[in-house]
């Protein structure tokens, strides 16, 4: 039986979330992905640019697929502990242990919520580089908007879709003292009111909105080592259940066994030299929608070596249904440093709200921690916050040399007019034409009459000599190919607009956006 169709054709089985074990995760195979074993047989693709993070769009290439890190930014940390409420001197943390990053189309600004030893603080920035600490009257002359004593992981989101103004800023906090979740409201993200205590979880839960579902995801951690409130412990060590709902609030309630069993490390998770015996965990899992897809980062747990704290990093995964991950890359996207004296030298995590738009880049803040000494000559862990940026689309290429090559999409719909790329072609050359159902090119959208695209932009037009746009095929299944030579393909789409706006999801925002998708395109 089937259930539900998705905005790209996957239809999910009518028994949702699935069903897994315990031992499925046990195992510590890959987790399977359905829909890269049986794709749609005609693929949707009016939501958003088109990605090549897995196969689920290519029916055949000769091209090579290439991941890309994040770059650290030169000036880092953006954010570090400088005020008493800061923990300085003895405990110094500024730090969005998850906490959130967004961009705020309403005021124009970035604002950015952060963990420091007695709560939660709030800052804002112009720029996303520069932040700035304003007294906000919870606790006169600080930037305190939450006093939650020894909180754990937290998670703020700006919901750009809720209808109550009154409930635009959404937390979910996991308490220490108790050893409970909580969920609060806040119409302007600096006054939270408690709305209810929350089921049982581990202490690094966290949560994130599924735009394409609209549904809320609680990313619940079923933890090696029990607390008073949390699951017992498990042989399977740290990993994720997963506890989705339409109301945010009314789904923070849940039973014990209401969470299912989600997704864990596996044994493609390979563990650094200096802890090779030891297998990797999953400490957290955040996540976003950026266009067509839901970007995961997977902070994976590598373990304490010998010299320095526990380490975890952030790599990547990526799903089309929501619960399914394709996690073809096990690089780290953002490492800890290896010099014992930077600021990220173990225990990096990734950030709520996942990454944002800021022109031609994508910025992802995340925490990292290192060591410092005190005023008092004593060795202190500091937590800082920093900024990493890539490409925008930039997660994955197609790559061509001098030899050229091609990629051949699987059958693929569209009710929009202009076909644009993300490429890197400054020294090269990518044609576009499109096949019919039978295979063979439909004129006049032919290689050969495709004006040649031979720039390096996130966002370009192609165009044929006798058409500018693909209207009179819209609807029609229909097969894209791409030439490429001495090149990067990064995305493709078909928007409606000549501005080339993708109406896909533009993560946490950014300047020029004015909702939760990409209306504006090139301007």
């Amino acid at each position: 039986m089937s259930g539900e169709r998705l905005y790209n054709g996957i239809v999910l089985p009518e028994e949702w979330p699935p069903r897994r074990t315990r031992e499925d995760i046990q195992k510590r195979d890959p987790m399977p992905v359905p829909y890269l074993r049986q794709q749609p047989e005609v693929i949707p693709i009016d939501v958003g640019r088109q990605f090549f993070v897995d196969d689920f769009l290519v029916e055949r290439t000769t091209l090579t697929r290439t991941f890309h890190a994040a770059e650290d930014y030169d000036a880092n940390p953006v954010l570090k502990p400088v005020k008493r409420w800061e923990g300085i001197p003895g405990n110094p943390t500024a730090g969005a242990f998850s906490d959130g990053v967004f961009y705020d189309p309403a005021e124009k600004c970035f604002k950015m919520w952060y963990r420091v030893p007695s709560g939660t603080c709030y800052a804002t920035s112009g720029d996303g580089i520069r932040w700035e600490r304003s007294s906000l009257g919870l606790m006169p002359g600080t930037n305190l908007v939450c006093l939650a004593g020894s909180r754990d992981s937290s998670t703020v989101w700006l919901d750009l879709e809720e209808k109550d103004p009154g409930s635009r800023y959404k937390m979910f906090a996991f308490h220490r003292d108790p050893w409970l979740p909580s969920v609060y409201r806040s119409g302007d993200g600096i006054h939270w009111d408690l709305v209810s205590w929350c089921g049982k979880t581990g202490d690094r839960s966290t949560m994130f909105y599924n735009p394409f579902r609209k549904v809320w995801v609680y990313s619940i951690r079923e933890s090696a080592f029990p607390g008073p409130w949390s699951y017992p412990a498990n042989p399977v060590g740290r990993c994720r259940r997963y506890r989705e709902c339409g109301d945010f609030f009314a789904g923070a309630r849940w039973g014990d066994e209401e969470p299912v069993w989600w997704v864990g490390a596996d044994h493609l998770d390979e563990p650094r030299p200096d802890v090779s015996e030891i297998q990797q965990e999953l400490y957290n899992l955040d996540a976003v929608a950026y266009e067509s897809v839901l970007i995961g980062l997977f902070s994976i747990w590598r373990h304490h070596p010998a010299d320095r704290p526990k380490i975890n990093e952030v790599l990547l995964g990526f799903s089309r249904d929501g619960f399914h991950w394709d996690r073809a890359c096990r690089k780290a996207f953002i490492p800890v440093s290896e010099r014992r004296e930077d600021w990220n030298w173990f225990n990096v995590q990734s950030c709520g709200g996942g990454c944002l738009v800021v022109g031609d880049r994508l910025y992802f803040y995340y925490s990292g921690r290192g060591m410092a000494v005190n005023r008092a000559g004593r060795a202190v862990e500091t937590q800082c916050t920093g900024l990493a940026t890539l490409r925008r689309d930039g997660f994955a290429s197609m790559d061509a040399g001098d030899a050229e090559g091609s990629l051949t999409t699987r059958p693929v719909q569209f009710w929009g007019r202009y076909l644009f790329v993300n490429a890197d072609v400054d020294d090269g050359e990518l044609r576009a034409e499109v096949m019919g159902e039978d295979g063979m090119p439909l004129a006049p959208f032919t290689r050969e009459a495709c004006v040649p695209v031979r720039e390096d932009r996130t966002l370009l037009a192609v165009r044929w000599q006798a058409r500018e746009d693909l209207s009179e095929l819209a609807g029609r299944p229909v097969r894209l190919r791409f030439h490429l030579k001495n090149g990067r393909l990064y995305a493709f789409w078909v928007s409606p607009d000549r501005s080339g706006a993708s109406h896909g999801y533009t993560a946490a925002g950014g300047p020029g956006f004015t909702g939760p998708t990409d209306t504006v395109g090139a301007s």
